[in-house]
């Protein structure tokens, strides 16, 4: 096996395909790309990930997800909370809904107001449209011809119809683009797929170049640690049946293990808060007290309810009929169930009139989603995701031990502040509210989650404490910027480290108002155009942290 190579990416998933795809379309470099997870091409992998209800067979599945638990505080409970993410080539964009959402275009100019200069929205919108393949076409904010496909569901389900209609009964707008004029307002969403079924960062941006000879896939390869020379990073030491292997980089070392397995491969490698490396044993390389910190998630609630239809998910005799044809209609045509992703239609509103954008994102799922992940439910009902946009609440990311097969101690202090409990509650009775329309009579029978007994707001704040869970998406752990809690600069190099960049979520100084896939592979398109452009631009160093020697 070659172990020498121009640049190394860890990890295969959302923004690491990118990376890979754009420095590896100079044949002049060599380009190794290292995943944990399995090849996403080969069965039965490829058939649980292309379908895209298959995610019910993906997450919770420890094989393509490292199914990660959050640890909640006395807030909620003192709940574990279950945390998916992806563990296959490809990573969560593999696993996720393929909901294609790119957040509100003042996010990103709060970015760039913290100091992340060219991070703004006229500067990332260019980068979104390069590698969109828009096939209702494209506009000023959309663009064709890229790899990623972005397009309407084939065969969406009657319930998210009526959730819709159900929402502009209740007096909210309709939204035809959650990514073109405004972000508020209801509607179906647009998906990543090709032909009914899903594309992942991986299908999109890996497969059509995987044959190229100067780009090494290595699946199957846990990375333990980035290997350092002083203050250079010189390469990754990697977990090879069993044995540890060193695969060096020439020029640059990029981290694209996500929001929690990125910080805590830098605090493995000795980079980030001194002490906190020291308890573990660790010897601190380079002491950099804001790896892990930051931790933002959006904090999601569910309202359920049974339904007396059974064209929606979930096992019954009466739906056995439809289940059975359901394997045939995806084969055969690429149309019908199969091709949901569960996650199919909602909306942006405002918990306060006052506010200049959405703070809460509805999503409707067609099945009981209060069992556990990986069955397909007895009986039948729809459930109604609330997410908290932009949470006032962070947390942290630590090591357990000084052993990359530990998973980290994940603390994200969900409802730690009181706004995000009172949104939440908000929430829950706005979706109350729609899902009592005459336009979702046909599907509500009777509410399950929190039950219609529990009305007061001590009721349904238990009840949010109670249940409070995560939308999977963690951000934020090696924050941009460039005060003295940043980990990466704008141009993503890791704040006193030579050769080392990060580039997925956990970048984001401030989590993005929606779905986090789409803002991840904006993220890696922007770092392979930085490291493609060899910008020399002066590195800043942010307050209280030294200067790279």
């Amino acid at each position: 096996m070659e172990t020498k190579f121009d640049y190394v990416i860890v990890g295969g998933g959302s923004a690491g395909c990118v990376v890979a795809n754009r420095l590896s379309a100079n044949p002049a470099v060599k380009v190794c790309l290292i995943e944990a997870g399995p090849d996403d091409r080969q069965f039965p992998t490829n058939q649980l990930v292309n379908t895209p209800a298959g995610t019910m067979g993906l997450m919770a599945n420890p094989r393509y997800d490292w199914m990660y638990t959050l640890r909640g505080g006395q807030e909620v409970a003192r709940r574990d909370i279950f945390c998916p993410r992806g563990k296959v080539l490809g990573g969560s964009s593999a696993i996720n809904g393929t909901i294609y959402i790119r957040g509100n275009p003042r996010d990103y100019d709060q970015w760039a107001r913290l100091g992340n200069t060219g991070w703004g929205y006229d500067q990332v919108l260019p980068l979104f449209k390069r590698h969109e393949n828009r096939l209702a076409g494209g506009n000023a904010f959309h663009g064709t011809g890229g790899e990623l496909n972005v397009t309407n569901l084939r065969s969406p389900q009657g319930v998210s119809k009526a959730f819709v209609e159900a929402a502009l009964e209740a007096g909210y707008p309709a939204n035809g683009d959650f990514n073109g004029t405004t972000q508020e307002g209801f509607g179906f969403f647009e998906v990543n797929q090709t032909r009914g079924e899903r594309m992942s960062s991986a299908r999109a941006f890996l497969h059509p170049v995987a044959h190229r000879p100067n780009l090494t896939l290595l699946t199957g390869t846990a990375t333990q640690r980035v290997v350092l020379q002083g203050r250079r990073a010189t390469g990754v030491e990697v977990l090879v049946d069993g044995r540890r292997q060193l695969i060096e980089a020439r020029r640059e070392v990029v981290l694209s293990a996500g929001a929690i397995g990125s910080p805590q491969l830098l605090m493995l490698s000795g980079i980030g808060p001194a002490e906190h490396l020291r308890s573990h044993g660790i010897a601190v390389m380079h002491d950099l007290p804001g790896v892990g910190e930051n931790f933002q998630d959006h904090q999601d609630v569910l309202v359920i309810a049974k339904s007396q239809r059974h064209d929606l998910f979930g096992w019954s005799l009466a739906a056995l009929p439809w289940m059975a044809a359901s394997p045939f209609q995806f084969y055969l045509a690429r149309r019908g169930p199969w091709t949901s992703n569960t996650v199919e239609a909602g909306g942006f509103l405002k918990s306060n009139p006052t506010l200049q954008d959405p703070d809460l994102q509805l999503i409707i799922r067609p099945l009981l989603a209060n069992q556990p992940q990986r069955k397909i439910p007895v009986g039948h009902g729809f459930s109604v995701h609330i997410s908290l946009l932009r949470p006032a609440s962070r947390g942290a990311v630590r090591l357990a031990s000084a052993s990359a097969a530990d998973k980290p101690d994940l603390r994200p202090n969900f409802l730690s502040e009181r706004v995000d409990l009172e949104r939440l509650m908000y929430g829950v009775r706005a979706v109350r509210k729609i899902i009592r329309t005459p336009a979702m009579a046909g599907y509500f029978a009777e509410e399950l989650w929190p039950g219609a007994a529990a009305d007061s707001d001590a009721e349904i704040e238990q009840f949010v404490r109670e249940h409070v869970a995560t939308t999977f998406h963690p951000a934020g752990t090696c924050k941009m910027g460039v005060d003295e809690r940043a980990v990466v600069d704008p141009q993503l190099r890791v704040h006193g480290i030579e050769g080392l960049r990060v580039a997925d979520a956990s970048i984001m100084p401030t989590i993005i108002s929606g779905n986090t896939n789409a803002p991840t592979i904006m993220i890696g398109e922007k770092c392979a155009q930085m490291m493609l452009a060899g910008e020399t631009v002066a590195r800043p160093t942010p307050s209280g942290v030294a200067a790279a020697a």
